[in-house]
């Protein structure tokens, strides 16, 4: 995609700029030449997304003052300097200020096209994190557990979390393993009235069945052997909150009667005592199995299922929300390195084509896994994502290379679109697309300029 990126040309003589801006042209850039560097600053803007090209020696502010200048404002652009024969020195020092590189004169136009390249591909990539980090930013500024993402499958649960913590009324969560139900629970109790009383999650696949029935209703004093004092179940502790009920397939059968039972009265009995005691909770269940068939197949109980099946809720898996994955594996590199107090390496583009390529059987929680050791390790050479990768079970369904550069420039498009609140105009500036061929590509990828107008804030 570098069709028409622009390149800033500085130099004040006439000559240099016109050859430096046909070798561009013809490279397939968009050279934008002024004759000092004042004139250039002025058209700088912070987003600028190609590279600056200025010779050293100019009347006025040279091209040293412009490089600090530049720095200032934004010390990711990169600014290469051309040289002349006795400059070397002037350059060794300009590449210690931080000048991307140097040109020395006279020099040929493929070295000016390796270098304009390669900076290039650093300015994207420097505004593709720095755009990731201003998103996440915006998104943890919100309330409560957060819902990572842009795709429309997340959008809609997200408007569907914020609709039903408005309500009461019991939910029912179905998702894979590691998709996130226990995030999507915490948000529904965080975003309701019942978010300052207490949200109480019991994993129903990891209770012995022995003591299960006391762990939710409570027992009194001498109900069974052991029973040395009263003790309050779950569901009584809970009272005015939420309940969350994980793996709810695999509640044994002779307790789910008695659950059913609590969830249509709205009481509980400890074990050992005849006494109701009163319940105002909101029950959600989350399941990664269809309780339907379970049903049908006598292994979850029919009335418990209809009972439970007032709003379900489908998390939608990793694979089915892929343009999602590099900016929820930002967050959990930020969360990582927020609680390790290291800093998180920045995720260059192989590293999103490994995030992309991959199945992610596990969901969001091997994504976050990934990420932490991916913050712990460092981005070293022995450590880089996609030798992290060789660690990670995959079921094989991997993307083909059209797939992947098909998502990675949809992801790229959408973002731009995001950025710029769906203002063709400067999205084609950014991408570097003529408008013919931006709306081409919109229409290909699925993509409404219009959408991201109304919908400004994920």
């Amino acid at each position: 995609m570098n069709d028409a990126l622009p390149v800033m040309i500085i130099d004040d003589e006439e000559h240099l700029r016109f050859t430096v801006a046909q070798t561009l042209e013809l490279a397939g850039y968009q050279p934008l030449t002024y004759q000092s560097a004042e004139a250039a600053l002025a058209d700088l803007d912070h987003d600028f997304p190609g590279v600056l090209i200025s010779d050293i020696r100019m009347p006025g502010m040279d091209g040293m003052m412009l490089l600090r200048e530049v720095h200032q404002r934004d010390p990711d652009l990169p600014v290469v300097l051309i040289t002349g024969h006795g400059d070397i020195s002037t350059a060794v020092e300009a590449m210690r200020q931080g000048a991307w590189d140097f040109l020395e004169k006279p020099f040929p136009g493929e070295r000016l096209e390796e270098v304009v390249k390669r900076g290039i591909d650093k300015r994207r990539l420097s505004l593709e994190n720095r755009y990731l980090k201003a998103e996440l930013e915006a998104q943890q500024s919100a309330p409560g557990p957060r819902l990572v993402g842009r795709t429309p499958a997340i959008q809609r649960l997200a408007a569907m979390v914020q609709r039903i913590s408005q309500v009461e009324t019991d939910v029912l969560l179905f998702g894979e393993t590691g998709a996130g139900k226990d995030l999507v629970a915490r948000a529904i109790h965080e975003r309701s009235s019942r978010s300052a009383k207490p949200f109480v999650a019991i994993n129903c696949g990891a209770v012995p069945e022995s003591i299960i029935e006391s762990e939710l209703f409570g027992h009194e004093k001498g109900a069974f052997t052991g029973a040395v004092e009263r003790r309050v179940g779950k569901f009584e502790y809970a009272n005015g909150g939420t309940v969350f009920l994980d793996e709810i397939e695999s509640m044994p059968l002779s307790l789910q009667v008695k659950l059913l039972r609590v969830l249509q009265e709205r009481m509980v009995e400890r074990l050992g005592s005849n006494i109701p005691v009163p319940l105002d909770i909101r029950v959600i269940a989350a399941t990664k199995v269809d309780l339907k068939l379970a049903s049908e197949a006598g292994d979850f109980r029919e009335d418990l299922y209809y009972r439970l099946n007032v709003v379900t809720l489908p998390i939608p898996p990793l694979r089915e929300r892929r343009e999602d994955i590099p900016l929820l594996f930002q967050h959990f590199a930020a969360v990582a390195a927020s609680r390790s107090g290291m800093e998180a390496p920045p995720l260059d583009a192989s590293g999103v084509s490994v995030l992309l390529a991959h199945d992610w059987p596990g969901n969001a929680r091997e994504l976050r896994n990934l990420a932490e050791r991916y913050v712990l390790l460092g981005a070293t050479c022995d450590h880089r994502l996609d030798n992290l990768m060789q660690g990670v079970d995959s079921d094989g369904g991997e993307l083909t290379l059209p797939q992947q550069v098909d998502l990675f420039e949809k992801q790229l498009i959408s973002q731009a679109l995001d950025r710029h609140r769906g203002h063709v105009i400067e999205v084609c500036r950014q991408l570097g697309v003529p408008r013919k061929t931006l709306y081409d590509k919109l229409r290909k990828h699925g993509l409404k300029a219009e959408h991201y107008r109304h919908n400004a804030t994920p």
